[in-house]
């Protein structure tokens, strides 16, 4: 139901909410189309140790939301979080100015620690603006994502392009500017009364209980101070970060066991389905996440750009969702009046299916390479487009789904579990990216055998014939190759997804 307080048919503070996220991720994205390429380009850092702090730094930054859900679902609350994180990540963002390898492992741990108190937070924070079983709330999502994608598209544009022009850590502090700006506008919902009573403490007499002397809600301040250091030196010895896998996996074991034991038998299942999404959507981000790594870096050897450097491609499946997240949005709504809605089960398997097909499209730029071993622009944008399309069937549909699927006094905490599949995903992403790089001149695991026969397929070269060639070549097949063969993975499991839906459907209940 509309009421007076409602802004283009949504509650007032989605409004803030979406410029806030918009500015939040404004400063993320533009230090993401930054980072592997000020790695490998100013740091000298070799191609596998900037796909492993990559890959430890993207991991970590959704890791942290697990622990960031949790604190706010029972100390903080929604609205102190999102301040306290937001404070983090500005911070992260200026102190990456400084060239000293101490401020930067120490910047990428504040953005880290910041992230895990944002993030999950603010996204659970849209779901309480509807009250449950309300039909507006795929569609707020949907332009709730949208807002997401708005700075993932400008933020590289703009931070590359400072960057280039006056050197890296000028596209760093547009970055953090961007963050305190996300912060301003929050700030001013709240002065605003938009929020009602919505994101409070959660329990005002357990937040200024003391102990050590120090108020419980104090005490979560210094703690995420205290964190930095740790995750700093977890990000340097990005080798070891299998242990990091291990704990957490135990962690959200123990921890799902012990929600499972104390919820009703609806709600059991409707959580199992929660961690069947977050599972798919793990295999999602690990072959989407290349993106921000080894195809920024394709895009730089071995794609001819034109009219935008490698770092500003990672605004085209931004620029894409801005394009597309309200028509999607309406569609839904269309298509939940005349009842053909699809259940959201089958969105995911669409989303999987049409990731392969944009990987797979990758890969057949193979089919017209140049004598310098460059491929056409247009493979990548169609790519990036139709990873776009599955990416809009399945991660604002997860969003939502999650809100509804998970009991009330948890939603924060199983939002977080949701975000930690981007925690494994990039993880695996960054052995994927690994994937691609030529070592002593081996084409890789994906060279021989079926999968050589599914790379000459799908991208017009073979392994044979490219060993002959120069080593730019070798590197431009070690990319395709990757593609190819990860994008047919993952058009099949999302086939499958679609196939067998209805006993998944079932335990879903009054949710689609």
């Amino acid at each position: 139901m509309s009421s007076r307080t409602d802004v283009l048919g949504h509650p007032r503070g989605l409004l803030y909410l979406f410029f806030a996220e918009l500015w939040e991720r404004f400063s993320f994205y533009g230090m993401r189309a930054l980072l592997v390429l000020y790695m490998t380009k100013y740091l000298l850092f070799s191609d596998e140790m900037s796909f492993g702090v990559y890959a430890a730094y993207m991991s970590l930054v959704y890791v942290t939301p697990m622990i960031g859900g949790m604190l706010a679902d029972k100390i903080l609350g929604f609205r102190k979080a999102i301040v306290l994180g937001g404070v983090l990540m500005a911070l992260g963002h200026f102190f990456l100015t400084f060239e000293h390898p101490v401020f930067f492992y120490g910047s990428l741990s504040l953005i880290i620690v910041g992230n895990g108190f944002f993030k999950p937070n603010i996204s659970s924070f849209v779901g309480k603006l509807y009250t449950e079983g309300d039909s507006r709330r795929d569609a707020g999502f949907t332009i709730f994502y949208m807002g997401i994608n708005i700075g993932g598209a400008v933020a590289p544009l703009l931070c590359a392009w400072l960057a280039e022009l006056y050197g890296w850590h000028y596209g760093f502090v547009l970055a953090g500017i961007g963050m305190l700006l996300g912060l301003v506008v929050f700030k001013g919902g709240l002065k605003r009364n938009v929020f009602e009573n919505k994101g409070l403490v959660p329990n005002q007499e357990l937040f200024e209980e003391k102990q050590f002397g120090i108020k419980k809600g104090d005490l979560v301040t210094i703690g995420a101070i205290l964190s930095v250091p740790v995750f700093a030196l977890i990000v340097y010895y990005h080798e070891f970060e299998h242990y990091l896998v291990w704990i957490v996996s135990l962690f959200l074991i123990l921890f799902l066991v012990k929600i499972l034991r104390t919820v009703t038998s609806k709600e059991r299942k409707k959580l199992f389905v929660a961690i069947f999404f977050t599972v798919l959507y793990t295999l999602f981000a690990a072959i989407f996440e290349q993106a921000g790594s080894s195809l920024t870096l394709f895009a730089d050897r071995n794609v001819n750009l034109i009219g935008l450097n490698a770092a500003q491609t990672n605004s085209v499946n931004s620029t894409f969702i801005i394009l597309m997240a309200i028509p999607f949005s309406m569609l839904w709504g269309y298509l939940h009046r005349i009842h053909r809605n699809p259940n959201s089960v089958v969105k995911f398997g669409l989303g999987l299916l049409f990731l392969g097909v944009g990987f797979i499209t990758f890969g057949m730029s193979g089919y017209q390479v140049d004598d310098l071993a460059k491929t056409p622009m247009v493979y990548l944008i169609l790519g990036y487009f139709i990873l776009t399309t599955g990416e809009l069937f399945l991660s604002p549909i997860g969003l939502s789904k999650m809100t509804e699927l998970s009991p009330v006094k948890y939603i924060a905490f199983i939002m977080g579990v949701w975000f930690s599949a981007n925690f494994y995903g990039h993880f695996f992403a960054g052995k994927i990216a690994k994937l691609t790089t030529v070592v002593n001149g081996s084409l890789g695991v994906f060279s021989k055998g079926f999968f050589g026969e599914v790379t000459e397929l799908l991208t017009g070269l073979s392994s044979k014939t490219v060993m002959e060639q120069s080593e730019v070549f070798h590197q431009l097949y070690s990319y395709v190759s990757v593609y190819a063969n990860l994008g047919v993975i993952s058009a099949l499991i999302g086939l499958l997804v679609i196939v067998f839906y209805r006993p998944v459907k079932k335990w879903m209940f009054e949710v689609h």
